[in-house]
């Protein structure tokens, strides 16, 4: 008797135990995913605001004269100097670019005043300001080209075989193209090249008689260095 009676109970059990899993799966399956926490600050957006310090190779195109003496022309030192920059982007592929750099230069006679030697040493300042366009669809390489305009004051000017010399401020175009390379979120390395057309007029003295001319500078600028965005 005990035999017949345990074997139902058995089952009965089993049977329970069947259902009551079934409904935990089924409450599991109902359970909704938890919301994220809404206290969860934003990720900053990066800013517009860019610097660069680059290592710059200002190359000079050798030509220009003294207009009233026949055959005469100018020649100019190269030189390598330090350049800042500061960009503004206002949207991720047109940005605003300042260019501040200074230099010294010396000029020298060619042509049938070559005899004179060096004429004079005058500081440079072209502050540049371009409008860039960068393209945005190469991943961390990131090239541009740009185009502005040209203030450039001469300063210290000092004679050399000249009695005087009076080299004239002047504005000048520039065109422009480079590259940055991205490194992390605020790191990169950039390569720039500059034309800038630049053709100031000056007054000189030699031997107590008064010369004007111009000077084709329209000088190539090289630069290399690193990037740094706010």
């Amino acid at each position: 008797m005990v035999g017949k009676w345990m074997r139902p109970r058995c089952r009965i059990t089993a049977t329970v135990a069947f259902v009551m899993a079934g409904l935990q799966l089924a409450a599991a399956s109902d359970a909704q995913p938890v919301p994220p926490c809404k206290d969860e600050a934003p990720i900053a957006a990066s800013s517009p605001w860019q610097i660069r310090l680059r290592a710059l190779r200002v190359i000079t195109n050798d030509k220009g004269s003294v207009g009233a003496i026949p055959g005469s022309g100018l020649s100019y030192s190269d030189t390598v100097t330090p350049e800042l920059d500061i960009s503004y982007y206002f949207t991720d592929n047109l940005a605003a670019e300042l260019i501040l750099g200074t230099t010294r230069a010396n000029i020298y006679g060619a042509g049938t005043i070559s005899g004179l030697g060096k004429i004079g040493k005058v500081g440079v300042l072209p502050p540049t300001l371009t409008l860039q366009y960068h393209f945005t669809d190469f991943g961390a390489f990131r090239p541009y080209v740009g185009a502005g305009v040209t203030y450039t004051m001469f300063y210290n000017q000092d004679a050399g075989s000249a009695d005087a010399l009076d080299v004239k401020n002047t504005f000048g175009r520039a065109l422009q193209v480079g590259f940055d390379y991205r490194l992390d979120q605020h790191w990169g390395v950039n390569f720039d090249v500059k034309k800038l057309f630049l053709e100031p007029k000056f007054d000189v003295a030699v031997g107590g008689t008064n010369f004007t001319g111009k000077a084709k500078l329209d000088p190539w600028l090289i630069g290399t260095g690193v990037t740094y965005s706010f």
